[in-house]
């Protein structure tokens, strides 16, 4: 007879899985589960703080096939909260829709109780203005009954004689205007023209009475696979008036790129699913981002996008079903020139004009095209190594006379995904972690609050948000900390308590398990680091030093003289744990420096900068693209990164700056321990 197997849910953004009884609410299963899922009426359907989001189809990274059928139907709660104060399409009443089958739930943003930080802030840089769009004054001819013409072509001559600006290209929605405005400013009037690279005529965007000082703004966006960071800047002076960020709302799709791209695949329509999802979070921070920044959204007259290729064509709503397979063929490469009304981006300008900067090459994107745009390695003395660390990691290596670049797929992993303990950057997560060599002790300090774990007034400074699990760089810091410790050995494996000398290992399954924090007691979470946390690192990071090594090897070098972490999240990354895991080729510590969230500081260039666009253009031909997909050098690499920090490189500069212990626990020991040799 066949077993009957409890549903399968699955969480996201948190990666968080499990089976449950069929019938069980989605809230009561959050809550199994350790899932953010916020809720304060008792789950009788009334403050609709647990919405959440089902997604249906094939999921082929979480390997299930989510049917139609998978929740329960709606009942008279949600209809009726429905009928009175709406619910966003898709969307669900946590507390009432109950888990009949395999389900892959989104929990979005403002459904959790933790929000979720995205690391956002704009890199200060110096940027030499030379918008596309600016604000000209002009003074027009009024109309004559002798000498009959349009009121534009008398703004266009006005145009041509006081600015020498000829040509002019105007839209219909700012004709419908102009009349009025022209009048109402007593034919004095503001006008905003945009001459980009991508456009052979200039266009008229917007225009005001009289002389106007509103000023005129731009987004830089940097669509990322899991967050979107925008940057709001003053196109007159390039200074950053607010900076916001939100978590990708594809990730309920697919936590990396093919995963993406196989959901595409696999359900017909799954692209424009994706594509609608993505633009409408794009006005949703656009809006917020106004807000912040205190402007009116219709001032927003540019936006820039930088994005890995699936993102690229994503956002433009183009199939990306080429990119999951070889010869991985763009759609397109170069870069674009487009109206905002094209991608859907109705939050802002009517007539605001998009720049997506150019992708370098199938797998590497305008994000990788931006950090060179930001960190100009093309025109560096001495070799340096980029790494634009993040789901899909993406690495420059190169100097003045030549760069290369390639993608590695690290996968998840580093933003605390696939961790057993994991969970995304949100107060209550634990983002850094030392731990005592002799007695194997850890002290630990959570987002949110300046105070180490061991310190007097952690427990009431952290009582609000909890200790709620661990995040990316939390996790970095805690195998490396292991590693210093000899918790784990070269190979990753994790010791016994009697060969560790600690009973903070305990038993899970055949291997063991390391406890960080323990707050069952008060009905908290277990937070601790297992055998296959391990080894998620170590396949995350060995796809990240294999895809350096492999740029190191077409260069013919051995070393390199300046690592530079880029991306929001490399910039929280601790170099000294870095090198320990041997993420990174070794340099000296001094000579690993963070560039920040480069691609949006490239993003922020390009919208400030004509002359900017056309050198990145002209950059991204003569970088030289390196495919690890096909390149049996990177297999190689890899399997000698797997061991921390590595199999064979001697990691000279490391070992002046720290002692690793020399420990293996692939042998027998004394008691149970002995017993649980398997690597796991």
């Amino acid at each position: 007879m066949t077993e009957t197997r409890d549903p399968l849910v699955i969480f996201t953004p948190s990666g968080k899985r499990g089976r449950v009884a069929p019938g069980t609410p989605v809230l009561t299963a959050a809550r199994q589960l350790g899932v953010d899922l916020d809720s304060v009426c008792g789950g009788r359907g009334i403050c609709s703080k647990c919405q959440i989001t089902p997604g249906y189809g094939e999921f082929s990274k979480h390997g299930v096939t989510v049917a139609p059928d998978a929740l329960s139907a709606w009942n008279s709660v949600e209809e009726r909260y429905n009928r009175i104060r709406g619910l966003t399409e898709g969307r669900r009443l946590g507390c009432q829709a109950q888990i009949l089958k395999d389900v892959v739930i989104d929990v979005p943003p403002e459904s959790q109780v933790h929000k979720q930080v995205v690391r956002k802030a704009a890199t200060v840089r110096a940027i030499t203005m030379d918008p596309a769009t600016r604000t000209y004054y002009v003074e027009v001819a009024e109309p004559d009954m002798h000498e009959p013409s349009g009121d534009f072509e008398r703004l266009a001559a006005a145009l041509k004689e006081q600015w020498n600006i000829s040509d002019l290209q105007p839209g219909l929605q700012v004709l419908s205007k102009l009349q009025p405005v022209l009048r109402k400013g007593e034919w004095k009037v503001t006008v905003a023209i945009h001459q980009g690279n991508h456009d052979a005529r200039p266009k008229l965007l917007d225009l005001w009475p009289g002389f106007d000082e509103g000023g005129l703004y731009g987004l830089a966006i940097d669509l990322g696979s899991t967050t979107i960071a925008a940057h709001l800047c003053d196109l007159a002076t390039g200074d950053v008036l607010a900076s916001a960020g939100i978590m990708n709302p594809q990730i309920r799709f697919g936590e990396d790129l093919m995963s993406r791209v196989s959901y595409a695949m696999m359900n017909p329509g799954g692209d424009r699913e994706m594509t609608s999802a993505v633009r409408d979070s794009i006005n949703t921070l656009a809006q917020s981002i106004a807000d912040e920044g205190k402007i009116d959204p219709t001032r927003i007259v540019e936006v820039t996008f930088v994005c890995n290729p699936v993102m690229h064509h994503l956002l433009l709503g183009i199939d990306p079903v080429e990119l999951g397979q070889a010869p991985f063929a763009l759609a397109s490469s170069s870069a674009l020139g487009l109206d905002a009304r094209e991608l859907g981006l109705g939050a802002i300008n009517a007539n605001a004009r998009v720049y997506v900067l150019p992708l370098i090459a199938g797998h590497v994107g305008a994000d990788c095209a931006a950090v060179a745009l930001s960190e100009e390695p093309n025109k560096a003395k001495d070799m340096v190594l980029i790494v634009d660390v993040g789901t899909n990691a993406e690495l420059l290596c190169g100097n003045a006379d030549r760069v290369l670049a390639c993608s590695s797929p690290t996968g998840p992993a580093f933003e605390g995904a696939q961790i057993s303990s994991g969970q995304r950057a949100a107060p209550g997560a634990i983002e850094r972690i030392e731990i005592e060599p002799a007695t194997k002790e850890p002290r630990f300090k959570v987002i949110g609050c300046d105070l180490w774990s061991t310190d007097p007034g952690f427990a009431e400074a952290t009582a609000q948000t909890g200790i709620t699990g661990i995040c990316g760089s939390g996790i970095i810091e805690a195998v490396a900390e292991m590693r210093l410790a000899g918790i784990i050995d070269p190979s990753g494996l994790i010791g016994s308590p009697e060969q560790v000398g600690s009973p903070r290992l305990i038993a899970d399954g055949r291997t063991w398990s390391y406890v960080i924090h323990d707050g069952s007691a008060e009905g908290g979470p277990l937070i601790s680091v297992i055998q296959t946390d391990i080894r998620a690192i170590q396949l995350a990071k060995s796809a990240l030093y294999a895809g350096a090594r492999l740029l190191m090897d077409e260069l013919g070098i051995e070393k390199v003289d300046r690592v530079v972490l880029a991306g929001a999240f490399g910039a929280h990354i601790s170099p000294r744990h870095a090198m320990v895991l041997g993420m990174i080729p070794d340099v000296p510590l001094d000579k690993v420096i963070s560039a920040g969230n480069a691609a949006g500081t490239g993003a922020r260039i390009a919208l400030c900068s004509v002359a900017a666009r056309n050198e990145i253009e002209r950059v991204v031909r003569e970088i030289h693209k390196v495919e690890t997909a096909i390149e049996p050098r990177f297999q190689e690499h890899f399997v000698a990164a797997n061991a921390i920090p590595h199999a064979t490189a001697p990691f000279p500069e490391l070992h002046k700056i720290v002692t690793l212990p020399e420990v293996s626990f692939n042998t027998s020991g004394s008691g149970e321990g002995g017993r649980r040799r398997r690597r796991g």
